[in-house]
């Protein structure tokens, strides 16, 4: 009976997802945890790890809207009104939110974000994911979910990943590891795990994920969880998915150089500023 029920969803599910002007909406939830005794955590007191926690908050924990048709989607991050509090909030190197912009059929990617005060649109060429796809299934919400995985190699940018390099770490070359400063190390690859159902049959998920028989509900990757928590399909207000063209355009290689000059450069100020030199830069 349970098969025949799933057969018969399937079937509606096909139907549905064969108009011509489908187009649906997901709602993610995104959390990274952050280990504080890797990054000399183990000298500060648990008032102090609970304040630097309570203040990277708002980094760690973003909801995400996926906004998608049968070839293309929009993947931001949702506004929100931040709570009024004390002092400044944290930020990690003047990254701002940005938009992700998948045309599967046509095999494009842009990425429209904010850096230090500069806009670039990163455009970037799309090869489908090499995934493993795996039988074990899971429930999520009233979805049906299959289990794949896939190795994926680490951007230098990629801060969710990072981690303090502890003592034994600075002793040893790792060849599974990239040094970023002499304190924090990024391991060169890590392993990505991904629920998707059938039942929703769009090649599509949150960020740059994609290539699967299905929606991506969930991923889990290092730290990092994202998690579907709601989706609406044929919503009665339109949506409308643009390909982003605002920004300075670079591919993913250049933009990660300017990023990595730019850090350097904030990393020279605050040497500077400690020695009483201090000094603002921004792009010219």
């Amino acid at each position: 009976m349970k098969q025949l029920f799933t057969g018969l969803f399937l079937c509606l599910s096909i139907t549905l997802f064969a108009q011509a002007n489908f187009q649906g909406k997901a709602v993610y939830q995104s959390k990274t945890t952050f280990d504080m005794d890797r990054f000399n955590g183990r000298q500060m007191s648990e008032e102090r790890k609970k304040q630097i926690k309570d203040r990277m908050k708002n980094m760690l924990e973003k909801t995400y809207v996926l906004s998608f048709t049968k070839e293309e989607s929009v993947y931001k991050e949702e506004a929100k009104l931040a709570a009024p509090r004390a002092g400044r909030g944290f930020r990690f190197g003047g990254f701002g939110g940005g938009t992700k912009y998948k045309n599967i059929k046509e095999g494009k990617f842009f990425e429209s974000t904010e850096s230090f005060g500069k806009k670039f649109l990163i455009t970037e060429s799309v090869e489908k994911p090499n995934w493993k796809l795996g039988s074990e299934t899971k429930q999520i919400g009233n979805y049906t979910c299959f289990k794949a995985s896939l190795i994926k190699k680490t951007d230098a940018l990629d801060w969710r990943n990072m981690r303090g390099r502890r003592g034994d770490d600075k002793k040893k070359d790792s060849t599974k590891t990239q040094k970023i400063t002499k304190e924090i190390e990024l391991p060169k690859e890590v392993v990505v795990t991904a629920w998707y159902t059938p039942q929703i049959p769009v090649s599509n998920g949150p960020g740059n994920y994609w290539g699967l028989p299905g929606l991506i509900l969930e991923i889990n990757e290092g730290r990092t969880t994202i998690l579907c928590s709601e989706i609406t399909m044929n919503p009665s207000e339109k949506i409308e998915i643009k390909e982003p063209t605002k920004g300075k355009e670079v591919t993913r290689a250049e933009y990660t150089k300017i990023m990595k000059k730019k850090m350097e450069e904030m990393r020279e100020m605050f040497r500077n500023r400690r020695g009483g030199n201090g000094g603002r830069r921004g792009f010219h």
